[in-house]
């Protein structure tokens, strides 16, 4: 059940496969000739993966509000529990797409895109998780029309301020020295992130729950 609603998200996607895909390769070139970073990857990737977010999110909840998708869902055996995670799940989809197409990006493009290291990759996660753990539940709770223009601003303010803070940070050569093996440091982003996203989904099955359709 869960693959066949992930699975309708892309569908109804499909017609801006090619753009996106372009995009997606487009966006680590641009950043790697406008800026000599030293972060793993991580500019290039998470810029990559927040935009491909925003764009499948909005190009499904534009469908879906058109043509009343979640009311008629409603009324197929899908319960609002499995609609629900079904969103989350197509979430982490788009994300790990990001990193396949940025991945090979790195490979075959002969300009020194860097190659994403797993911290950089938590890291990605868990921002990107964080954004997404606030702007669904609130889609839920009041509509995709009446919150779109906050979650427009809030996502482009985040591509432009994330990477530009860690560009500062960089440049300004702080960095924390903590007494914590590496492995535990690279796997923590990632345990942060399942936490926020399980307890956005949990909030998000309540509103929606609840929600008069």
């Amino acid at each position: 059940m869960l693959f066949n609603l992930v699975l309708k998200d892309f569908i109804l996607a499909k017609k801006y496969i090619v753009f996106i895909i372009i995009i997606a390769i487009a966006v680590p070139i641009y950043i790697t000739a406008s800026e000599v970073s030293n972060n793993g990857g991580f500019s290039g990737f998470f810029i990559t993966a927040l935009y491909l977010e925003h764009f499948l999110f909005a190009t499904v909840s534009v469908a879906e509000e058109k043509y009343k998708g979640a009311a008629l869902l409603c009324t197929t055996p899908y319960t609002r529990n499995t609609l629900v995670k079904a969103k989350y799940i197509s979430g982490l989809a788009i994300f790990i797409c990001a990193y396949i197409i940025y991945t090979i990006t790195a490979f075959v493009v002969p300009m020194g895109i860097e190659k994403l290291n797993i911290f950089a990759f938590g890291s990605s996660l868990l921002i990107i998780t964080i954004i997404w753990g606030f702007i669904i539940p609130t889609q839920y709770k009041f509509g995709y029309e009446k919150t779109k223009y906050i979650s427009i601003i809030f996502i482009f303010t985040s591509i432009i301020a994330v990477p530009n803070i860690l560009k500062w940070l960089n440049s300004k050569d702080i960095s924390f020295q903590v007494a914590i093996p590496q492995i535990i440091q690279n796997l923590t982003p990632f345990v942060f992130a399942l936490g926020i996203g399980f307890i956005s989904m949990i909030l998000s099955i309540q509103i929606y729950s609840k929600k008069d359709l």
